[in-house]
């Protein structure tokens, strides 16, 4: 793959190392002359060492006939323009990093589609989804996510008197559109269909909202109890933490966040009134014991102070924090601290550039699916497919199409915005949908979207 990058810091740097060892050509291009220089004496990459935002420099990059175009500076307006740029000179795919949510909001204009961006993608957010999955799952079975964390994917086991035992799929009522998948029943896998009846036992592959998977576990489990609160302590008010509490926006979810910077306490208070702010030193161990952390649920140092959030959940941990994660700016500290996870407590380590990297690498290079079930012996699979120009189901609604056999529409992204799908759903040109499909049938799938 030709791969054309904007930016050599952590994120761009990152990038360019992981994809050069995969192989694939890849050119840089950065505007500091001593970084430039650093990425061309460490890494077998071209690099040029001028303006990512200028058309002439990224003709010279070969843009017209790259794969992928990514930008990943420091500057949302610099990525945003050279991206746009990128495009229109005949990228085939192009992604840009941007961090200011004025930028992601879509209440006035749609930044990516007004810029003609296929992907925009913020690190800290993608960290945030790491995170959001481990809180609302902490004894998950199996967890998978697309739409940037909008539409989840859960394994869930049919325990004994489940309501949903022996009751056709088309007459449950799920909440929020809740689709199954998959059902495991012993050694066989099979695609659910309307009139698929569960059994106590089974195995079953959830598709739906976060929050509407939760409301369902009673249906799947009489167990389960939806009463008690989650407590959740932040420290610092930083985009990692902001980006997580919109993800944890559910009522059952009680965040505080400790903010050393009064101005910082403020602002955020007014713009999150379901949300306790504390002004206090978070790595002080008599704030941490003033504000009794040992009774958190989860403590999740989200700082750009790497020492400061391993000294800190290290100290949660002793207090009795039931969960302790923390993000890490610092990507070669992850070894590191996978070692040390059992002595620290340390459930989850999430570095932005590594969940950044892991979100375009599922992009290149890779198959469009991914496999459900270990193993060469799988049936099944998830695939996530663009709708094309000349698509034959292109402006049908998603009943009206003749879908392969053993074929499950799951998730449905129109205009940038992944949702769960309706049988009125009506499918565009350059849509995305999700889908679980039988192996033999994705030839036909893909033929028919293309």
């Amino acid at each position: 793959m030709r791969i054309v990058i904007v930016g050599a810091g952590e994120v761009g740097s990152h990038l360019s190392e992981t994809l050069s060892l995969a192989d694939h050509d890849v050119t840089v291009i950065e505007r500091d002359p001593q970084h430039a220089q650093m990425l061309h004496e460490q890494l077998d990459v071209r690099v040029i060492n001028e303006n990512g935002s200028s058309a002439r420099t990224l003709l010279s990059a070969g843009v017209k006939k790259c794969d992928f175009f990514l930008a990943m500076t420091s500057s949302d307006e610099t990525n945003l323009v050279s991206s746009s740029l990128a495009k229109a000179l005949g990228a085939r795919t192009t992604f840009a990093r941007v961090h200011d949510t004025t930028f992601r909001d879509n209440s006035v204009i749609n930044h990516q589609s007004h810029f003609g961006i296929d992907h925009l993608v913020n690190p800290e957010a993608l960290a945030a989804v790491e995170l959001a999955k481990r809180i609302r799952n902490p004894g998950r079975v199996a967890v998978e996510d697309f739409g940037r964390g909008k539409i989840e994917v859960q394994s869930v086991e049919i325990q004994q008197g489940a309501k949903v035992v022996g009751t056709p799929l088309i007459e449950l009522k799920l909440p929020g559109n809740l689709r199954i998948g998959l059902i495991k029943r012993g050694e066989e896998s099979l695609v659910a269909n309307a009139n698929s009846a569960l059994q106590e036992g089974d195995q079953v592959t959830l598709f739906g909202h976060p929050d509407s998977l939760f409301e369902a576990k009673p249906l799947f489990d009489p167990d389960s109890k939806l009463s008690k609160k989650i407590s959740i302590t932040l420290l610092s008010g930083s985009e990692i933490s902001i980006s997580l509490i919109r993800l944890l926006s559910n009522p059952r979810f009680k965040i505080r966040v400790i903010e050393k910077d009064l101005s910082i306490c403020r602002g955020l208070a007014e713009k999150l009134p379901n949300v306790t702010f504390v002004n206090g030193e978070g790595t002080s161990l008599r704030v941490l014991e003033e504000e009794e952390i040992g009774s958190s649920d989860f403590f999740i140092a989200c700082s750009k102070d790497d020492e400061n959030n391993i000294m800190t959940c290290l100290q949660a941990f002793k207090l009795g924090a039931q969960h302790t994660m923390l993000a890490i700016n610092r990507a070669d500290y992850i070894e590191v601290l996978d070692k040390l996870s059992f002595s620290l407590g340390l459930e989850l380590a999430v570095s932005p550039r590594v969940a950044t990297a892991n979100e375009i690498l599922r992009y290149i290079g890779k198959k469009a699916f991914i496999e459900l079930e270990e193993g060469n012996k799988a049936t099944n699979c998830i695939i996530e497919i663009g709708i094309g120009s000349k698509s034959k189901v292109a402006g049908k609604k998603i009943w009206e199409v003749d879908w392969p056999e053993g074929c499950v529409i799951v998730g449905h992204e129109n205009n940038y915005n992944p949702k769960m799908p309706t049988g009125e759903d009506v499918l565009q040109s350059g849509d995305s949908i999700i889908a679980i499909i039988r192996k033999p049938n994705i030839k036909e799938l893909l033929k028919l979207t293309k």
